[in-house]
């Protein structure tokens, strides 16, 4: 929940323990169970620094037509303060690539915002490309997506 409030301090800090609240009890079924879900953590000392994850992508932005496809979306890129500009983050999304690559994921979609300091061109260098930006002028939510099979996109 720290990780969250650092990120969107904007919001109402209630809202970040309903929302993680919701995220826990969902956890283990929708990362650790589901064949299209993955989670990888980093430690130092038995002390958390970096977490990411995928998920089957749900396909709740009208925006974007994935059709039929199998795709996951990648969540919780958080790496703590004192481990960032290390290549830990990178690190860490090679693994979850991997994972994604050996389950015959074929495209990995993610969404970010500008606000977040370095997000787009830290995913853009992971291979991601943008395929839409959405016109709200707060959060400019910005879509992108991977492809991971031969022939890639």
């Amino acid at each position: 929940m720290a990780a969250r409030a650092d990120m969107f301090s904007m919001l109402d800090p209630s809202l970040h323990l309903q929302k993680a609240q919701r995220e826990l009890a969902n956890f283990q079924q929708s990362y650790l169970e589901h064949p299209d879900g993955a989670f990888f953590t980093a430690r130092v000392d038995g002390r958390l620094i970096a977490t990411v994850g995928y998920v089957a992508y749900d396909q709740r932005f009208p925006q974007l037509d994935f059709g039929h496809e199998r795709v996951v979306e990648v969540l919780r890129m958080y790496v703590h303060p004192d481990w960032r500009r290390t290549g830990l983050a990178s690190k860490l999304f090679a693994a979850l690539e991997q994972r994604a690559r050996q389950e015959g994921i074929r495209r990995m979609y993610l969404h970010t915002h500008p606000f977040l300091p370095g997000s787009i061109s830290f995913w853009e260098q992971q291979g991601f490309s943008v395929v839409h930006v959405d016109d709200d002028p707060v959060w400019r939510t910005t879509h992108m997506n991977r492809f991971l099979a031969a022939g890639e996109r």
